[in-house]
């Protein structure tokens, strides 16, 4: 087990799927876990309400964070998703509401963190949950896509700007098994179908994803900075593969 005793940790939009899977691993592996979000949980310890897309709820959040704990050491920019939509009809203000959610507003926590983290001795982490999606075509969300495919980028940037005293790095998650599962594969047939196309056989559980969070963020992956690890279970098989005889 990787031990982060002390440590102050950030959650955006931790309340609930795949945020509830990582602030958990961090809470397992001893951190103080702060969440945020617009919305709740039945249980609000640790909760802050922010909508992260408003950079003066955002500059309070941090400001909320530092002043009951004194410090922030690890920030996971897990807020994001998108609703279904065709490209040829999204409207303007829809595609920019997703762009915004998904990459203006993990830039604009990032940058209340880093000027925290950069007055600490010890720095901080920052960890960016990214999507397959920004690797791929996103057929149906593609603004959504565009935008993880920017979060890349931005993580790199970010790592060679605030380097040495602050590390960012993304994970590139693929499909993950949430309780709001069944929305997009159906019911435990549909789930166990869209499993089997991935290499290993199934959907990602939220902890596996808060694993790879923890890792990022630990001292085990002190010389890793402007990397992308992929959590996607292999990817996805080559149709190709299927049609060929």
């Amino acid at each position: 087990m990787i031990k982060l005793d002390g440590a102050v940790v950030l959650v955006t939009g931790g309340a609930r799927g795949v945020g509830a899977g990582i602030a958990d691993a961090f809470r397992a592996a001893g951190a103080t876990v702060l969440t945020c979000g617009r919305t709740p949980p039945a249980s609000g310890d640790g909760f802050i309400r922010c909508d992260v897309r408003e950079p003066e709820q955002v500059s309070d959040l941090v400001a909320a964070v530092v002043d009951r704990h004194g410090q922030l050491d690890v920030l996971v920019n897990n807020a994001g998703g998108s609703p279904s939509a065709s490209a040829a009809d999204a409207s303007p203000r829809f595609a920019a509401a997703v762009v915004g959610l998904n990459l203006l507003a993990p830039l604009t926590v990032s940058q209340a963190a880093n000027a925290v983290m950069q007055e600490q001795d010890g720095g901080g982490s920052i960890v960016m949950v990214g999507s397959v999606s920004g690797r791929r075509p996103s057929p149906g969300t593609a603004a959504y896509g565009a935008a993880k495919a920017g979060l890349e980028n931005l993580t790199a940037t970010l790592a060679v700007e605030w380097a040495p005293k602050v590390r960012v790095n993304a994970l590139v998650v693929g499909m993950v098994r949430t309780e709001l599962a069944h929305l997009h594969y159906g019911d435990e047939s549909g789930v166990a179908a869209v499993g089997a196309t991935v290499p290993l056989g199934r959907l990602a559980e939220p902890s596996e994803i808060g694993a790879c969070a923890v890792f990022l963020a630990s001292p085990m992956a002190s010389y890793v900075t402007g990397a992308a690890l992929q959590v996607h279970g292999g990817g996805e098989r080559p149709r190709f593969l299927d049609a060929a005889p």
